[in-house]
């Protein structure tokens, strides 16, 4: 089992955080094989597995902010993803620390089979048009960050919320692009809600393991719960 700190974004990510994810895992009794490792120590590596879709002219820079995407789309359905409509694709924007970098992403579908979804066929030009790979204040995005970690890690299986499920597909196109020629095994899970259209959030103050752990629960009794939460949903 790999340990992956993805605190890709450095001005959300604090150390306390970090420390509080370590003293979880432990109390559950998870250990890691290996070194941890910090996406935020990554930079060389992502510029390095960058370079050849640079080189290629797969990827160009934008300035366009998220306030003015949102305007440009217009209303649209809550929680419904914001697609880019590629406005600096032709534009000739340099690739400086300061602004966006995207990758073109042209129409056309990725299937894959999700290991709890079944049979999936998205077109992630459609979903979310050119993909942010960097953000304006050097942060590399989510989507970037952990394709190229899956990628050099080696991570045979993605288990994850089915929220992402959406992702799957650009993020395939991605590592193809990047040079993997063998996708992992995906896994979507239903989310335990708060509501119908709420998922469970520490941000939003929801229960997390430490708070379980204050009000007296066991290491046992915590991953009991999950088993059956697993058991029930199938």
């Amino acid at each position: 089992m790999l340990l992956r700190i993805e605190d890709h974004d450095r001005q959300r990510s604090r150390p306390e955080y970090e420390a509080a994810i370590l003293e979880d895992l432990a109390w559950l009794g998870f250990s890691h094989d290996g070194p941890l490792v910090r996406q935020s120590e990554r930079d060389a590596l992502y510029r390095k597995a960058l370079q050849p879709l640079i080189d290629r002219e797969l990827v160009y820079g934008c300035v366009c902010t998220r306030a003015e995407l949102a305007a440009e789309v217009g209303p649209r359905d809550p929680g419904s993803e914001l697609r880019y409509r590629n406005t600096c694709r032709d534009r000739d924007i340099p690739l400086t620390d300061d602004v966006g970098w995207r990758l073109r992403m042209e129409a056309g579908t990725e299937s894959f089979f999700d290991e709890v979804c079944g049979p999936q066929v998205q077109d992630p030009s459609a979903q979310c048009g050119d993909l942010l790979l960097r953000d304006r204040l050097g942060n590399w995005t989510y989507q970037f960050a952990v394709t190229v970690d899956d990628h050099l890690q080696q991570i045979t299986d993605v288990i994850r919320g089915i929220d992402l499920l959406p992702s799957t597909g650009r993020q395939i196109r991605l590592a193809r692009l990047l040079g993997r020629a063998t996708m992992p095994r995906f896994a979507h899970h239903d989310l335990v809600m708060r509501s119908a259209s709420e998922k469970l959030s520490k941000s939003d103050g929801d229960s997390g393991v430490r708070d379980l752990r204050a009000a007296g629960w066991t290491a046992e009794a915590v991953l009991d719960l999950a088993r059956r939460w697993v058991a029930a949903s199938g």
